[in-house]
This record gives structure tokens, sequence and C-alpha cells, in this order.
């Protein structure tokens, strides 16, 4: 079985380059919160995968926990990249990706539709995916949708 936990980056500036915008005060309160609720439920030894970009490694700094940079869940991820990356379906355990829309969005829905659609996943909710095996069949699972205003 594997745990995917998709947390879009929490609210940040608008601003040129891209890649360096940062959190906003609710932002990091936004961040805060969901790190409070995710920390004591997140499985011994998950992965975490952050995009580069500033917003995103403020909303893993808020865990308190180690993770890895990586450039196939940034701004430039696809459903591709940031499937192989995680290691989906086949990684034991669970992979936290904290990265962007629309790419997050298109994730979910491939992973709950079978089709890539853009669905919106808000600032600094979080999806938690998993697959499992039952009878033989492979089957994928939404354990969880979480915006921060509903902490």
């Amino acid at each position: 079985m594997m745990d995917l936990i998709l947390w879009r980056h929490a609210e940040a500036e608008d601003g040129i380059p891209d890649a360096g915008r940062k959190l906003t005060d609710k932002g990091l309160k936004q961040a805060q919160q969901m790190a409070a609720w995710l920390a004591p439920r997140l499985p011994q030894n998950t992965r975490i995968l952050v995009s580069p970009a500033t917003r995103t490694q403020q909303t893993a700094a808020a865990l308190g926990m180690e993770f890895e940079t990586v450039k196939e869940v940034g701004l430039a991820a696809n459903t591709v990249s940031l499937l192989a990356k995680a290691g989906w379906p086949d990684t034991h355990g669970a992979v936290l990706v904290i990265g962007h829309q629309p790419t997050l969005g298109q994730v979910a829905a491939f992973l709950l539709s079978g089709a890539e659609q853009d669905w919106s996943v808000k600032k600094g909710a979080v999806w938690w995916i998993s697959n499992r095996v039952r009878q033989g069949e492979g089957q994928t699972v939404l354990r969880c949708v979480l915006a921060p205003e509903m902490l």
C-alpha cells in the first residue's frame, strides 16, 4: 500500500520571478495550521518531496521535518514527472509532495478519475490518496481532502 499526500503551498505574494514568491502572513498561518494537523498523522518514514520554489520551501518548513527539494514536483512539473518521482503506485509507505497548481489538481484528477483534468486544489490544502489491493485488484482511495479554513 502507498499513501500519496498532495499539499499545495499556502497563500503567496504576487510577483516576479515566480519561483521567488514568498508566503504572505496568511500563508504562513495556513502552513502552520496544516502542518500541525499533518505532522501527527504522517506515517513514520514519510518521504517528503518539495518544489524548489520559495513558497513551497516555506510551506514545508512549517512541518519541521527533513525533506528533499526536487524539480520533478516544481513549477514545470507534470503528472508523469510527479508520479514517477513519488514512485506511484509501487512505493510502499507514504510520500508527501508539496507543490503547485495546476499539477497537483491534474495528478489528483488522473488518480481518481483516470483522466488528466484541471481540478482545483486550494492554496494550503491537502489531498490524501492511497492505493491498495483488494481481491487481487488495485484500487485508488481518496482518504482525505482538507483546506486550511476547515481546521
